[in-house]
């Protein structure tokens, strides 16, 4: 098989209708939009309006709670700090901070800190300072002989409104 060979199952992908290409086509003239007005047309703004009986979006309760001031941490387990040690990108020399982390590649952006979570296996001996971590993360980083530094989150960015 050569890459110029390769082509979809036959009848997974379906040809789209061209509408509004003449009557012969069967969805010429309007092209499945109805008669004229506000609808035929694009950019309708009545999606739910509901001929002025009250809108279900309004006759429904609002429901839930967002906190505006939660800190949102990079949630890091201790098997993927333990990838990073083994391949020389974390020093076990060096304390783990966000900064660090971030500079090893096992996060992508700092956020408002780093909690670390106990899944997977530290087997080196590592200091850590950072926003927060599990109880299992904390009883396996002192098994392993490291020490634990919890940090204050930073702030969190005021929400928009």
């Amino acid at each position: 098989m050569k890459l110029n060979e390769v082509r979809d199952n036959p009848g997974s992908s379906k040809r789209r209708v061209r509408v509004g290409r003449g009557i012969g086509s069967g969805k010429g003239k309007q092209a499945g939009r109805g008669g004229k007005g506000q609808t035929a047309r694009s950019g309708v703004s009545i999606k739910g309006f509901e001929g002025g009986q009250m809108p279900m979006h309004r006759r429904l309760p609002k429901r839930g709670f967002s906190p505006p001031s939660q800190a949102v941490l990079n949630e890091v387990n201790l098997g993927r700090i333990q990838i990073a040690l083994d391949a020389g990108k974390l020093s076990a020399n060096e304390p783990v901070t966000v900064e660090s982390l971030l500079k090893a590649g096992v996060i992508t952006r700092p956020r408002d800190g780093v909690k670390i979570l106990g899944s997977g296996e530290l087997k080196a001996k590592v200091d850590f300072e950072v926003s927060a971590a599990s109880k299992s993360a904390a009883a396996a980083i002192a098994k392993a002989g490291g020490s634990l530094k919890t940090l204050h989150a930073k702030e969190p960015a005021p929400a928009a409104s």
